[in-house]
């Protein structure tokens, strides 16, 4: 059985907002991002999970508990962060931490402090003072000191620093290496790419691509860039049968697409032509995200 199972989901708000017929499952272990430009339907996706709001039609379970019914008890399973912070009461964030740790039954404030220390977070302060930054890092905190099974998170890395989110890329790999399962949503390519076993892609609330990480990693169909040093050059290679993209004769370039068992191929075809540049251009999760997205873009 899957750790998380969501089959069927919908919520419908009416004018095309709201997620349709939505389906994912997670597997134990695995950390799972969600992906989408604003308003596509992940945060309503993860408040689903969390029990907040109630579907019109099909289901969602985590360890096999229906997250409507049983949400009580998956609450004390999960960890969350959610998209927007807004604590609770007027105390200092060390008061609130380890009244989080206390409640949940789980974790210890030893291992809490270390993970603050890591955030460069002043817990000390009053969290209604706190800066967004501040409040991101202390929701962070609580969510690993927790010592959850499986953490639920959407945009964990809002108002963080470039510093700060490689800081969460390394609590996410600890996380992962325990074997906890993760479920993300993130604007932030970078986080995803480095951490996610698989992404699902969604847009107008619905699922467009579910895709593994390692295909995007290490993808082998590559894109190299040529310049050749004149347009004969440019020209007589352009007619061969190589597939090219961004093709720009202005420039005397273009981009070669091109399957790692034909790049021997290429570079002795090359021999016989004049090049003034010649690199790799690698392809990230961001592009891919882009390619899908364009027309939003």
């Amino acid at each position: 059985m899957a750790c998380i199972e969501i089959e069927n989901l919908t919520k419908d708000y009416g004018q095309g907002r709201g997620i349709f017929d939505l389906s994912l499952s997670v597997e134990k272990g695995e950390v799972f991002g969600f992906a989408g430009i604003n308003g596509a339907g992940k945060t309503t996706t993860i408040r689903h999970l969390m029990g907040f709001i109630k579907p019109d039609s099909g289901t969602a379970l985590i360890e096999g508990l229906d997250c409507t019914k049983s949400s009580a008890q998956i609450k004390q399973k999960v960890a969350y962060i959610p998209g927007e912070i807004n604590f609770p009461g007027n105390e200092t964030g060390v008061s609130f931490l380890k009244r989080q740790i206390e409640m949940n039954g789980r974790g210890n404030w030893d291992h809490c402090q270390k993970i603050c220390d890591k955030l460069q977070l002043d817990a000390t302060a009053n969290i209604k003072s706190m800066s967004k930054g501040m409040k991101q890092k202390t929701a962070i905190a609580a969510a690993f000191a927790s010592d959850s099974e499986i953490l639920i998170m959407d945009e964990p890395t809002t108002g963080l620093d470039p510093l700060m989110r490689d800081i969460f890329i390394e609590l996410i790999e600890e996380q992962k290496a325990m074997g906890k399962t993760i479920f993300m949503s993130s604007h932030i390519f970078q986080e995803m790419e480095e951490t996610c076993d698989r992404v699902a892609l969604i847009k107008n609330g619905k699922i467009v691509d579910l895709i593994k990480m390692d295909d995007i990693r290490y993808n082998k169909d590559k894109h190299f860039k040529l310049e050749f040093k004149n347009e004969e050059n440019f020209s007589k290679f352009a007619d061969l049968s190589y597939q090219t993209i961004d093709v720009k004769p202005d420039d005397l370039q273009l981009t070669v697409v091109i399957n790692d068992q034909n790049i021997n191929q290429l570079m002795d075809d090359l021999q016989h032509y004049e090049v003034v540049f010649f690199k790799e251009i690698k392809q990230t999760f961001e592009d891919y995200f882009n390619q899908t997205f364009k027309e939003e873009a």
